[in-house]
């Protein structure tokens, strides 16, 4: 029996997956990708209307959402939501003592479950002022199913608490998985994991801002929780690779490390495959019979595993090429 030599190995594996021949593409995909998400947070920022990267929910801001269910059988009627907003900006709400009126002028509304459902944000509101909105409704939109409604209510403080808290919590993790990263390995794969931890997430946020701008969709702290998520799973994924690029190091010290790249990332595909895979089946499954509520935290998070299987298997491999000269 003939044993097959290193050199051998390594030219079958790159047939597979010659990563190192095609990492300027893999570049210019990612960073293609990246300017357009950072284009997507740069408009919504400057968008008068929100003000702000990615558009905040109620949860951020603060304010009143009633979501109020059609009884209207298996179809509902045409319904549109700037006739339902003209309705809300003409009513007129109770005074209620020691409160402002609530500026009614700038209502947002979306349709749910093709028409079933109808969903109001408007400031916040007392419960009275609240029925009063579903009264002035009902004609155009009604008749509601009773004990379908839900009234949520949210100050401002504690939004601007919940957005603080938010921030700090992303910020901790990434600070804590820098940490973590520059101990386990050098800096140079402490380096590139961090920047293929900034990839995907800022692949996510660029998606939602533009989601922001065409669909008016607003961000909650389930997005800050899918964030959180990603994160974890990109490096996860990345550390799975990088250890895998270890290993070939110490034991093939006569390849470059092109080719070490190359035979360990090869060998990590398949599992990366599989791995993203039975992730993004639970997923799936949420986006399209999940209901409302949980489609596009499930959404964010597809997204989060694809780009970050991607920049674990792709991208951050492709960028420590470059050090191929150092053999240290």
């Amino acid at each position: 029996m003939v044993a097959s030599s290193p050199e051998l190995s390594a030219s079958t594996l790159q047939l597979r997956w010659s990563l190192s021949s095609m990492r300027r593409r893999i570049w210019l995909v990612s960073a293609a990708v990246v300017l357009v998400s950072l284009t997507g947070l740069v408009l919504c920022w400057l968008d008068p209307s929100v003000g702000f990267p990615l558009r905040p929910g109620l949860d951020f801001t603060g304010g009143t959402q009633i979501q109020l269910e059609r009884n209207c059988g298996s179809s509902c009627g045409a319904l549109k939501t700037v006739e339902v907003q003209e309705l809300i900006r003409s009513l007129e709400l109770p005074e209620e003592p020691d409160t402002t009126p609530p500026n009614l002028s700038a209502p947002r509304v979306q349709l749910l479950d093709g028409g079933q459902s109808l969903s109001l944000r408007l400031p916040t509101l007392t419960a009275g002022q609240g029925q009063a909105v579903i009264r002035g409704v009902e004609p155009l939109a009604g008749p509601f199913i009773e004990g379908g409604q839900a009234v949520d209510t949210i100050g401002p403080s504690l939004g601007g608490q919940l957005l603080r808290s938010s921030l700090i919590s992303l910020l901790v993790a990434f600070s804590g998985i820098a940490v973590y990263i520059s101990f386990r390995y050098d800096r140079r794969y402490a380096l590139l994991a961090l920047v293929a931890l900034a990839h995907d997430v800022t692949i996510v946020c660029g998606l939602f801002a533009w989601l922001g701008l065409l669909l008016q969709l607003e961000v909650d702290s389930l997005f800050a929780v899918s964030l959180l998520t990603i994160a974890g799973y990109s490096v996860n994924d990345t550390v799975v690779v990088f250890d895998r690029i270890r290993e070939r190091r110490r034991e093939m010290e006569e390849l470059s490390l092109s080719q070490q790249v190359d035979q360990a990332v090869s060998a990590t595909l398949t599992r990366t495959l599989y791995t993203s895979g039975t992730t993004l089946m639970p997923l799936l499954a949420l986006i399209f019979f999940g209901g409302s509520t949980l489609v596009w935290f499930a959404t964010a998070l597809a997204v989060g595993v694809v780009v970050g299987s991607w920049s674990s298997i792709a991208l951050a491999p492709s960028l420590l090429t470059l050090w191929d000269r150092s053999r240290a």
